[in-house]
Formats: C-alpha cells, structure tokens, sequence
C-alpha cells in the first residue's frame, strides 16, 4: 500500500465491553510471568545470540569454537553464552579445561522455529 494511503484504524468506541473484559481478564497469565516471557524475547532480540543458538542446534561447541565460527573474541562470546545461560537456553558442561555448550532443551527449537516460520510467511 502506498505511502499516505494506510487506512486509519481507531476505535471511536467509548463503551468497555464489561463480559469480554472479564473473559480475558481471568485467562491472563500473572504479571510475573508475562514479565519473565518478555525478558525471554529480549534475549532472542539480538543476532549475536541468534547465531549462537543456531549454532547450537546442529552441535554442541565449546567457546572457543563459537567464538572461531562468528569471528568474535573468546570474551565477547562468554558474555553473549552468560546471558543466554541466564535466560536457561542453553546449558554448559565442563570437560578437562573446555566448557561445552548445548541448548537447555527442546523448547528453544521450537520457539525458534515458530519465529522463522512466521517471518517466512
């Protein structure tokens, strides 16, 4: 649609809907947890983190190997693996010296391909 020409959607409505109000109101998740769901999308909104976890989908890595693929410093690939840690996306184990990265489960999978999915549409 050109530019100038969007139809304007506004609601001249000034009665509450009293029913539906209620309807949802009793359905909607607890304020902590739509919180907690919203720090969970900030994490995916960064392309550093994305790569990472797409990487992850086809092997765990170590640091140092996610570091080598994204051409990124062992540090800034540490902190980018401490947030998503934090977020329970992914998960480490130590072997000898080297940390080893994983996704936390299969969720992660899904919620990310859900999100390509509808990009893709």
């Amino acid at each position: 649609m050109p530019a100038g020409n969007e139809e304007k959607v506004r609601c001249d409505c000034k009665i509450v809907h009293e029913e539906i109000v209620g309807r949802v109101a009793q359905k909607m998740p607890p304020e902590e947890s739509l919180y907690d769901l919203a720090e969970l999308f900030k994490v995916f909104g960064d392309s550093t983190r994305i790569k990472i976890i797409w990487a992850l989908f086809e092997e765990e890595m170590c640091v140092c190997d996610i570091a080598h693929l994204l051409n990124m410093t062992h540090s800034a690939t540490s902190h980018q693996l401490r947030v998503l840690k934090q977020a329970r996306l992914v998960k480490p184990r130590r072997e000898g010296k080297n940390m080893f990265y994983s996704l936390d489960d299969r969720h992660i999978e899904e919620i990310f391909n859900q999100g390509l999915s509808h990009i893709n549409e």
